[in-house]
């Protein structure tokens, strides 16, 4: 059962699967505990797939954290590695003897950072379990508290939370129930709520879900798809909260259109009448398969709109599962998202229950 263990003085955010929500989270609450007069740390001792500390020592998201926090580098501690393909092979042919544990030790636990330091775990559980730099062992180590951010699915995310519990234990300080759709926030509150603080799992937030923070930027459609951008460069910071898929007759295709907002539509380079009919609906972007180029009159129309045009080397299966997993993984690094997300933690999260858990 969790316990209010008194002056903790480092904070693990975790996940029990990846893409939660945790960046994000970790992120507003930050903001959240500065306002309560609290001089925040920052670490991430396990990288991305795609840190290397030898070209950059790092990482985007961690240099995104810093600069959003504007934290001097004397409240940050180092990424310890990325874990990828390169580093598990080091890992398994014996190359890589580092003790990651040691250099956990040396520069999280040895060199005094803030009042509180937040650390942003792994993407599960057992992610980093190679190197020693699993959630619950750099908890150990730490002597973290740790908050688990999940991402509702349905009730049955609380056999999830229950099993975590076990493998956590004590220092499970709570969790906070990430994108509850708006039909199912009665459920969570009424039914999972009660439930989880009866077994001693404090729920800190539950955290309605928003179409801004699921949303992707033009320009990172741009670089998933390989696009060519035909029109419109200087808009990729547009946000995508919905795709639609324009293979039907152009008169469903308008019905079709009106009902999404802020769309990427997927069409043929040669349905011209389909573009048309996007470009005068909530239309964030175009997106032409078949590298066809279209007329002159449609680029015309989306320069007037500002509406950047895609052009793909892709069929349209293709096109669309990429852009849907575009939206599975997508990263808050928008200054409109990070005002979304620090809103959402003001409106529902316990920040006083936490501070009291914490000692503070």
């Amino acid at each position: 059962m969790a316990t209010s263990v008194k002056n903790f003085k480092y904070l693990l955010i975790g996940s029990i699967e990846a893409y939660s929500g945790k960046s994000a989270t970790l992120l507003g609450l930050s903001y959240q505990l500065r306002q309560k007069g609290l001089d925040i740390a920052y670490g991430k001792p396990l990288g991305n797939s795609a840190f290397n500390p030898k070209i950059n020592p790092i990482e985007e998201d961690v240099q995104f954290m810093i600069e959003s926090l504007k934290l001097g580098k004397n409240l940050v501690a180092p990424t310890l590695l990325g874990l990828n393909e390169v580093s598990v092979q080091k890992r398994l042919r014996g190359e890589d003897k580092t003790n990651y544990q040691e250099l956990l030790v040396e520069n999280y636990l040895q060199v005094p950072r803030g009042d509180l330091m937040l650390l942003e775990g792994p993407g599960n559980l057992s992610e980093g379990n190679l190197f020693g730099l699993s959630l619950p062992e750099v908890a150990n180590i730490l002597d973290s508290a740790v908050i688990l951010v999940h991402r509702y699915q349905s009730l049955l995310s609380v056999e999830t939370i229950l099993s975590a519990q076990t493998i956590i234990g004590s220092r499970l300080l709570g969790v906070i129930i990430n994108e509850v759709p708006p039909e199912q926030l009665s459920t969570a509150n009424d039914l999972l709520r009660p439930f989880l603080e009866g077994r001693g799992i404090p729920v800190l937030a539950i955290l309605p879900k928003n179409a801004l923070l699921r949303s992707v930027s033009v320009g990172e459609l741009v670089k998933q798809l390989k696009a060519d951008v035909l029109c419109r460069e200087d808009r990729l910071d547009l946000l995508v909260e919905s795709l639609a898929i324009g293979a039907m007759n152009v008169n469903a295709a308008v019905k079709y259109f009106r009902k999404r907002r802020n769309k990427a539509v997927v069409t043929g380079g040669d349905r011209v009448e389909i573009q048309q009919a996007a470009l005068e609906t909530s239309t964030q972007c175009l997106i032409l398969t078949g590298q066809l180029p279209p007329p002159p009159f449609i680029l015309h129309r989306a320069e007037e709109l500002e509406i950047p045009i895609l052009s793909v080397d892709l069929d349209t299966l293709t096109t669309v599962e990429i852009v849907d997993r575009a939206f599975g993984h997508v990263r808050f690094h928008e200054p409109l998202k990070v005002e979304c997300i620090n809103q959402l933690m003001s409106e529902h999260f316990d920040t006083s229950r936490l501070l009291s858990q914490l000692g503070n």
